[in-house]
């Protein structure tokens, strides 16, 4: 069941019914679920799903749900299965004649795709980025040569690492980092690779995604609609 990326009323009709209704709610993070569940007045038992012990948690919960209990699975935000471990229930519940509803709502990546402004037919979704330098690099340059836009999660420290990064591949690429979405601090910066990485935040903020052009991408600015510039991987260092 998807649940808001921040904003606490960007939830459906649908969704406040259901986390009234069920015996339980399995929860990636149960605080914030449960400051959820207060601002909408819901009292509900909310048990803790992930990010340890993933197998024995969905063994005891496909057990509840064996014995006729309806379970609602949410991640702390957004979409559940999305870069978030609830498919080890979900793949076992079928197996053992239990259906799985989906609950549509929110989602973070649909979110920043539709704040960056790129040509958007097709998509990638890279996950959270790594840490290590090398393997930044050969991501970045793998979603360069795709049609269509690439997201991916990373913190506000590892962003300004991955533009450093961009902006030694290709400094005019097209991006967009949103920082926080739909939450009161709320900041969204557009523009190429060099241009973002040089108004980028102090890192503090943890919810981060980023949006990078894929090389149908284009770019608006004072002179018109530009294409993205060309890039090559000989050009970074990866040590």
């Amino acid at each position: 069941m998807a649940v808001p990326i921040g904003h606490p009323d960007d939830v459906t009709v649908r969704a406040i019914q259901i986390l009234g209704k069920v015996n339980l709610i399995a929860s990636e993070d149960p605080n914030m679920t449960q400051q959820l569940l207060m601002h909408h007045g819901i009292h509900a038992t909310v048990t803790s799903y992930g990010p340890r012990n993933l197998r024995e948690k969905a063994a005891v919960l496909l057990q509840r749900l064996q014995q006729g209990i309806d379970i609602a699975l949410v991640s702390d935000c957004g979409s559940p299965l999305v870069a978030d471990p609830g498919h080890f229930l979900v793949a076992a519940a079928p197996a053992h004649g239990i259906p799985v509803v989906p609950v549509p709502g929110p989602s973070v990546i649909i979110a920043a795709l539709t704040v960056a402004g790129f040509p958007c037919d097709s998509f990638y979704f890279l996950g959270h980025l790594p840490n290590a330098s090398s393997r930044i690099a050969q991501y970045l340059i793998d979603s360069l040569r795709r049609n269509g836009p690439t997201v991916a999660f990373c913190t506000g420290t590892a962003v300004a690492h991955i533009l450093k990064t961009l902006d030694g591949i290709s400094p005019r690429w097209p991006v967009a980092v949103a920082y926080d979405l739909t939450k009161p601090n709320e900041r969204i910066i557009r523009g190429t690779a060099c241009e973002v990485r040089a108004r980028l935040s102090s890192g503090q903020e943890q919810n981060v995604t980023l949006v990078l052009a894929g090389k149908d991408g284009t770019r608006l600015d004072g002179q018109g609609v530009h294409r993205a510039q060309s890039f090559s991987s000989r050009r970074i260092k990866t040590r």
